[in-house]
């Protein structure tokens, strides 16, 4: 279905695909990468289950469904380093759309079901890099968008953009190629994006490079993402948040052995905290150390 930034409908959207899939599900993933479980059976079992979690918590808020393919690391850098070429990554990028497509028939409770093909960062989400060039960034990104508009993906969301040049790219690119496309960014503990820039200054700068389906603050603990939220352009654009349960920085999380997931009701407590400030809030999920379980309790059920 089209996706409407402007319809007004609340979504459900997922958690932490990749830690949930490690420490819960109890998968081996090389690179942190979830997409090569499309290649079989079994591991498109264990996204089934992960997705039907969700569409679960969208059923009984009597909300719709707006679900990530587990694209997040399907691009040329990340995917060499497990054997995928150019051509087997417009493969599997098409059939992570393809699979959510077949997916989407078994929420039938559920009125809008939007499928999403997930961008990442081209380096670490955690760590910022060389800023990259916007025209650059457009250029590397591109193939992965072409693929999810070819497979009839509802739209593309670049998350744990760590500076605001790269996200200016994939916005370039996406229309190009005609596919409309959200941004999410991330932030230390100070409310800043890993490259130091602020996120009222980075929100701004994308927005100049054209029409963006919505934006959001992904990867950080609610109380990091308020910090970031004494820039007004930030109060005044995000509709979506994709919280971690854990208050570690990016770098401890990094050098942790073992999963962090937080604590529910302070997560709950710490996101409602913000949400006065965000009017245009409708979107809401997880992401590092997050689960269904801490979706339900971010929407109260």
């Amino acid at each position: 279905m089209a996706f409407d930034p402007s319809d007004g409908n609340r979504y459900v959207t997922d958690g932490g695909l990749e830690t949930d899939l490690i420490y819960h599900y109890g998968l081996d993933l090389p690179g942190f990468a979830s997409f090569p479980l499309l290649e079989d059976g079994s591991g498109r079992e264990h996204l089934t289950a992960y997705y039907d979690g969700y569409a679960a918590i969208a059923d009984r808020v009597g909300s719709g469904l707006l679900l990530e393919a587990p694209t997040w690391r399907a691009n040329p850098d990340w995917g060499a380093t497990l054997g995928y070429d150019a051509a087997a990554l417009d493969r599997i990028n098409r059939t992570a759309i393809e699979f959510l497509q077949h997916l989407r028939p078994r929420w039938t409770g559920i009125d809008q079901v939007v499928l999403s093909g997930a961008i990442g960062p081209r380096g670490d989400g955690y760590i910022a890099g060389e800023r990259p060039e916007t025209a650059e960034a457009a250029r590397y990104h591109r193939p992965q968008l072409e693929a999810f508009a070819a497979a009839g993906a509802d739209l593309a969301h670049a998350m744990t953009m760590t500076t605001p040049a790269e996200a200016a790219g994939i916005v370039h690119a996406a229309h190009e190629v005609g596919l409309p496309v959200a941004i999410s960014f991330t932030v230390e503990t100070d409310g800043r994006l890993p490259d130091g820039t602020t996120l009222g200054a980075a929100l701004t700068e994308v927005a100049a490079a054209g029409q963006v389906a919505y934006f959001g603050v992904n990867c950080a603990h609610p109380d990091h993402i308020a910090q970031g939220l004494l820039d007004a352009p930030a109060t005044q654009v995000i509709t979506a948040l994709r919280p971690n349960a854990s208050r570690l920085s990016h770098a401890e999380l990094d050098a942790a052995e073992a999963l962090d997931e937080g604590d529910l009701a302070d997560l709950r407590a710490t996101l409602d905290e913000i949400r006065p400030h965000l009017p245009g809030l409708r979107i809401v999920g997880g992401c590092c150390g997050t689960d269904a379980r801490h979706v339900a309790a971010l929407w109260h059920v």
